[in-house]
């Protein structure tokens, strides 16, 4: 483990760091799949507004 000497003597132990890599962009599968799931949650959210509007009414 990597330490390091502070002033007045006392140790400052660092944790390991993680490996880093770089993100891969999305595939064409995973953008459809990401708009038919946006999708989804507009019309859930709609149906929602809908029955609320609804039943306050």
């Amino acid at each position: 483990m990597p330490y390091t000497t502070e002033e007045g003597g006392r140790l400052n132990n660092f944790a390991a760091e993680p490996k880093m890599y770089e993100a891969e962009p999305p595939t064409k599968k995973q953008k459809t799949i990401y708009v038919v799931m946006a999708v989804g949650a507009i019309a859930l959210i709609g149906g929602m507004l809908a029955i609320a509007v609804s039943v306050s009414s």
